[in-house]
């Protein structure tokens, strides 16, 4: 049928071109005949001026100029024949373009499924419906959601939740894209995307999103656990001493370096998260101490504590505290790890205690938990954190600081050691135990309705909290903060005694108090593995536990505002991973020495039995002993 309609059209041209010829041939003649009757009206008019010379010349320019012109004419309509020629050719070519479109587009009208060649993060989903593939790559996702990401350096490993980090798959976004491609367009944008696709193949990748902050947090967590880590220059004040600590030289965690590979891992669905993704790590020098900006820290002037009335409001004393800057500089100048700066202290005239129980007369949180008071070391590093934080006034606005009030951890400072976490086992550690405190006192204030800067889990569930009710601290790494977000000032009070750790928070009620209460819910669970170390005091083929595993698991915990015996809010608190503790087995390498095989004892020769003498049988006599016994000889 197309072809019988582009026949006839050539015909049709063809003809009209004939016509075309006739009519172009009669123009010509018409302005030949009418440059012949202008030459002759001419030479009628105009007198002979050099004869037949002057008339030749005249000819000779009537002819020219007809010719000229002819050939001009004959030019255009050169042009336009071809113009009309390559018109009628594209006018063939898109009527077939059309048709065959028009066809195309009907037999994929009807195809409700993925058209062929079209894939999803590399996973062909050709001819497949939306829900088809809906299913297929939930399935794939949901998997790599559960796993953990294994991340390591040397023999550091640890792990990050997918769920931690609020990993969001935009799935259905990633179907859209992929059934609309050759559907979104006119029917030639949709024919030619559904013919590239066939041939050349199109991928769809799934796009996500995460939490950058809980990412990078999580990494620098990650970076203070390291063995060797970088340690910061710190400071704190010990009675009238500002003791500053110079960081030391260590390794750190290239966290953009690490959450690109974690990212890079976390876009690609299909990639299993089996393999450890390895840390680059790198080594980096402490900042240098500033002098200056500490002295703006801790340089006050001294004032007495007052309130007032209307509105009420407490102003707790401020102790003066000055050094000499200059001494302090030349001090630092010598190379040691440790400074001492002898503080002048000035004492005001009024304190808290002076305006007594008015400045501080509701109790607005109280938290304990319990410890084993017969560990005389552990107890002993209870008791110092509990003597550093008890009596601290926190003023509106004011933020504290676990490290800061406690200062580092050291045998100068009355530390013992005791049992701690480090690199995935339970050792011995300067300082072990004052997580405790630092744990008590984060559920006090929270239940104070005061509101939490910083906060990090341990590394494995605690004996004496629950999983996601726990603060870790790290000096010069990681730290507890949180910060008076009430209309008053606060006050801590902490203590040790027969086994209970005790925490309270005391100020004055406002308006609405909220009663707060907690919901940890367990989300995953990680299976422990096993590690292996070599013993040469054990023999070749004998084992020995070192230490038994525990499940990792991931909690979600979230705390619950009740006013009046009403439900006022319900807010997620933490998202919490715990590092499945691993089972160490000693394996022994000591070689055994072969026992010598133990040769067999010669049996004597078997010597032949006299014949056997027929007597007259012998009537047995009765026993002396009871017949019971007789009865059951192996009765004992």
């Amino acid at each position: 049928m197309v072809r019988l309609k582009v026949n006839i059209k050539n015909r049709k041209g063809v003809f009209f071109m004939q016509k075309q010829d006739e009519k172009n041939e009669e123009v010509l003649e018409e302005i030949k005949n009418k440059m012949d009757e202008e030459t002759k009206v001419e030479e009628v008019i105009e007198e002979p001026k050099n004869g037949e010379k002057e008339k030749s010349k005249k000819e000779k320019r009537k002819k020219e100029t007809v010719e000229k012109q002819k050939e001009e004419y004959e030019k255009k309509e050169k042009k336009k024949k071809k113009k009309l020629k390559i018109a009628i050719i594209i006018g063939t070519i898109l009527f077939v373009i059309l048709m065959f479109s028009i066809i195309f587009a009907v037999i994929n009208l009807n195809n409700h499924n993925m058209i062929n060649g079209i894939s999803i993060n590399g996973i062909e989903v050709s001819g497949m419906s939306k829900e088809e593939v809906k299913e297929k790559l939930s399935k794939i996702i949901e998997e790599k959601e559960k796993k953990q990401i294994l991340i390591k350096h040397g023999d550091f490993e640890t792990e990050i939740s997918p769920e931690l980090l609020e990993v969001k798959y935009d799935l259905d976004g990633a179907i859209d894209k992929a059934y609309n491609t050759g559907r979104d367009g006119n029917i030639f944008a949709n024919n030619y995307s559904i013919l590239f696709t066939m041939v050349g193949k199109k991928n769809i990748e799934v796009e996500y999103s995460l939490n950058e902050e809980v990412l990078n947090k999580t990494l620098q967590d990650a970076s203070a656990k390291l063995p060797g880590a970088i340690k910061e220059s710190s400071y704190y004040i010990e009675d009238d001493k500002l003791i500053i600590t110079r960081g030391t030289k260590g390794v750190a965690i290239n966290v953009e370096d690490a959450a690109n590979k974690i990212k890079e891992n976390l876009k690609d669905i299909n990639k299993k998260n089996s393999e450890y993704i390895e840390l680059f790590v790198e080594e980096r020098e402490p900042k240098d101490i500033d002098l200056d900006k500490i002295y703006q820290e801790v340089h006050k002037d001294a004032k007495d504590a007052y309130y007032t009335k209307e509105p009420f409001e407490i102003f707790p004393e401020v102790n003066g505290v000055d050094f000499n800057l200059e001494e302090a500089k030349k001090l630092l100048a010598e190379s040691k790890e440790e400074y001492t700066i002898t503080l002048t202290i000035t004492k005001p005239k009024v304190t808290i205690e002076d305006i007594g129980t008015e400045a501080f007369p509701d109790r607005l949180s109280v938290f304990t938990t319990r410890y084993d008071a017969s560990n005389y070391n552990r107890t002993t590093n209870l008791r110092l954190a509990c003597q550093k934080i008890n009596g601290t006034i926190l003023m509106p606005g004011d933020t504290f600081s676990y490290n800061k009030t406690l200062g580092e951890r050291t045998i100068a400072a009355g530390y013992k050691e005791a049992k701690i976490y480090a690199a995935g086992e339970v050792v011995d550690g300067l300082g072990g135990g004052i997580c405790q405190i630092s744990s008590t006192l984060y559920n006090a204030a929270v239940m104070a309705n005061l509101q939490i800067v910083e906060r990090s889990n341990h590394q494995f569930v605690t004996s004496y909290l629950p999983a996601g009710r726990d603060a870790t601290v790290v000096y010069g790494a990681i730290d507890f903060k949180f910060k008076n977000t009430r209309k008053y000032p606060v006050r801590l009070t902490a203590n040790v005694q027969n086994g209970i750790a005790t925490v309270e928070v005391f100020g004055i009620k406002e308006d609405q108090e909220y009663t707060i209460t907690f919901d940890t819910r367990t989300v995953g669970t990680i299976a422990p593995s096993t590690k292996y170390e070599d013993d040469p005091s054990l023999a070749e083929g004998e084992e020995v536990v070192k230490q038994k595993g525990t499940n990792g698991i991931q909690t979600e915990t979230y705390i619950t505002k009740n006013l009046d015996g009403k439900v006022v809010s319900r807010d997620l608190l933490s998202k919490d991973t715990y590092t499945p503790m691993q089972r160490i087995v000693k394996r022994g390498t000591k070689a055994v020495a072969p026992v010598a095989p133990v040769e067999p004892t010669p049996q004597p020769e078997p010597q032949p039995q006299p014949e056997p003498v027929t007597t007259e049988p012998i009537q047995p006599t009765q026993p002396e002993q009871p017949a019971e016994q007789m009865l059951n000889p192996e009765g004992v």
